[in-house]
């Protein structure tokens, strides 16, 4: 099998490379990790390792959504960054443009969530079965022109889907989600609207503080 291009229009960037961590502008649409299939083979760690061949994954961002991607380099750093992400030491904020705008300023969701297997990959609300899934949410701005609010997301915990469940749990589905939004509001976007924008951590092999932010481009 070739490997998938370098370049395209789906084309990823390199923000920061050092001996123990990559750091990596993920575009919507393209995939975290391989999928099932020659396919669907193309996706930002196979991008990377062409060009960083020791770099490991320890987290990803749906298909859909864009923003700041960790890598590993090496099995130690990628035990060491999967421990803090598990352990909750690494920060992560998300930017979204939802449907309506919310009552108050910011607030907190906390619904526990499951695989919906017969419509999977999506994932429901289910009070029995769900794992512990906690989102805080602030709004950033309204706007009334477009019944939109844009707002930060920061998911305490990374459940799959997360942001988006919770989101439309409470009334305001992201503005281009083709899961969760009612197809209005998926529409009124080409793609979904949701960016991880922030991402810090300590530096698994120095202890650095690290600290990256990557503005939403919607």
């Amino acid at each position: 099998m070739h490997a998938p291009p370098l370049a395209g229009p789906l084309d990823i960037e390199l923000l920061h490379l050092d001996g123990g961590v990559v750091v990596v502008r993920k575009p919507a649409g393209l995939l975290s990790v391989p999928g099932r299939g020659p396919e669907r083979a193309d996706c930002v760690s196979a991008r990377v390792q062409q060009r960083v061949p020791d770099a490991l994954v320890v987290h990803r961002l749906d298909m859909a959504t864009s923003g700041l991607l960790l890598m590993a380099r090496g099995p130690q750093a990628q035990r060491l960054l999967s421990a803090a992400f598990a352990e909750r030491r690494v920060t992560k904020r998300y930017v979204a443009v939802v449907a309506g705008m919310p009552d108050n300023e910011c607030g907190e969701v906390s619904l526990p969530l499951v695989c919906d297997w017969p419509n999977r990959p999506r994932q429901i609300v289910d009070h029995a079965l769900g794992k512990p899934a906690l989102t805080r949410w602030r709004v950033l701005s309204r706007h009334a022109l477009d019944g939109t609010a844009r707002v930060e997301l920061e998911p305490v915990t990374g459940r799959s889907h997360q942001l988006r469940v919770h989101l439309q749990s409470i009334g305001h589905p992201i503005v281009g989600d083709e899961l969760y939004a009612p197809t209005h509001w998926q529409r009124a976007s080409g793609r979904l609207l949701l960016h991880a924008s922030q991402l810090a951590f300590a530096h698994p092999l120095t202890g650095e503080p690290l600290a990256f932010l990557d503005p939403a481009d919607f």
